[in-house]
């Protein structure tokens, strides 16, 4: 496997670790729909909410959230869209972003969670 999937896939893990620590309830990971792939989904106090993670390992190109463009966002939006008509969710609904700086040797890491990093629905 590719070093950039292992790289991602340590920063979804390091998210989905923090996440559960701050108790939410991780639904689903890696959902998809057309285009779009949700990295989590999860759910705490009546509200789902669609994680975007990023992973980088360096901020000399710009900090990892930045890299959520509104192409991405519209993306993120429809696929939300599916997910709720299709679990029937009646509820609040949020987008945050995870940035995650991660040394190449996947050890040391910072993270920023950014909740209602933007809203498009």
């Amino acid at each position: 496997m590719a070093f950039h999937n292992d790289f991602g896939r340590k920063g979804e893990q390091i998210a989905k670790f923090l996440l559960e620590q701050k108790g939410y309830e991780i639904l689903d990971e890696n959902w998809q729909y057309n285009k779009a792939e949700i990295d989590l989904i999860a759910y705490k106090d009546k509200t789902i909410i669609f994680i975007e993670v990023k992973t980088r390992s360096g901020s000399y190109f710009g900090e990892p959230e930045e890299f959520v463009d509104t192409r991405k966002q519209k993306l993120l939006t429809e696929a939300a869209e599916e997910y709720i008509y299709i679990m029937q969710h009646r509820g609040e609904i949020r987008f945050d972003i995870i940035a995650i700086l991660l040394d190449k040797n996947l050890e040391k890491h910072e993270i920023k969670h950014i909740e209602d990093a933007f809203w498009n629905y």
